[in-house]
């Protein structure tokens, strides 16, 4: 069964945990030396033990400690400075022992930068962040994932209040730049099925959105469907540096461990829209 553990999430860092069975995988290493020993301690896990390593893109977020990890096997869609890499090409399938990876091409203001499927006979996971938007001729492939991770980056108005540039604020808002919550609310809503236990949305910004509004945009989303879905779907809002535990890590989600911000609901919990 599948366990993994978002540990760091946004614009000051990324990094994502995965075990299926005997092989342990991470995806991006974007987030401090310091802070990455101390969750893995956490976990009880070993840097060294990683069978691979995953990257999205290159942005410092996401690569800012690869050369930790220069010793491992690293599947990258660009090259990477002084890094040995394994190439992933956009929707060219690839086996890392018995996990089946599908990189799909996102649309980000970085070259080639890809999100992934991680598959295997039982279950499926679904990891996308850093794009403007998702090609619709990829919903069927992430309709029906057991998991899934998923931008949720901005509230269009609160972006346009801050005091960033301009033309930042253009970027991020394009199709180049990031999720904002009304658009991966559109994306869950066509994607999240009966079989999805968990979602977590992730990347929020900390200036141009709150985990609440992220969290709020995504229910009254699926609170819509909340008849056909699974009761016990436990949707998350990650917060830059918690460690977010799913799959066997924690088959028992407990409510109570989080902060003073409602950044996890039951679906069950949320009363449905009348028809």
């Amino acid at each position: 069964m599948m366990k993994f553990a978002l540990l760091a999430s946004g614009s000051k860092g990324n990094c994502f945990l995965f075990q299926e069975e005997s092989l342990f995988l991470m995806i991006d290493c974007g987030t401090t030396k310091a802070y990455l020993q101390q969750c893995f301690e956490q976990l009880q896990l070993r840097p060294e033990d990683l069978d691979a390593v995953l990257i999205t893109h290159n942005h410092t977020d996401h690569v800012g400690q690869i050369k930790q990890f220069k010793d491992h096997e690293i599947y990258s869609p660009v090259e990477l400075k002084d890094i040995k890499t394994i190439p992933v090409i956009p929707e060219q399938k690839f086996q890392i022992q018995h996990v089946t990876v599908t990189p799909l091409a996102l649309s980000h203001d970085a070259p080639n930068t890809v999100g992934y499927i991680l598959e295997t006979w039982q279950e499926k996971l679904v990891y996308i962040t850093d794009t403007g938007y998702l090609k619709d001729k990829y919903l069927p492939l992430l309709k029906g994932a057991d998991y899934i991770i998923l931008e949720s980056n901005h509230d269009v108005g609160m972006l346009m209040e801050t005091s960033r540039p301009q033309f930042l604020k253009m970027r991020i808002a394009s199709d180049s730049g990031h999720l904002c919550n009304e658009d991966a609310a559109a994306v869950l809503e066509q994607i999240v099925t009966e079989k999805t236990k968990r979602v977590i949305l992730a990347h929020i910004s900390q200036e141009a959105n709150t985990r609440e509004q992220a969290l709020n945009t995504a229910l009254e989303a699926l609170k819509k469907h909340a008849g056909h879905l699974n009761p016990d779907l436990v949707i998350s809002a990650a917060g830059q540096y918690e460690v977010l535990k799913g799959g066997a890590f924690n088959e028992k989600v407990d409510l109570g461990s989080c902060s003073s911000t409602p950044c996890m609901v039951h679906l069950s919990d949320v009363q449905p829209e009348q028809s």
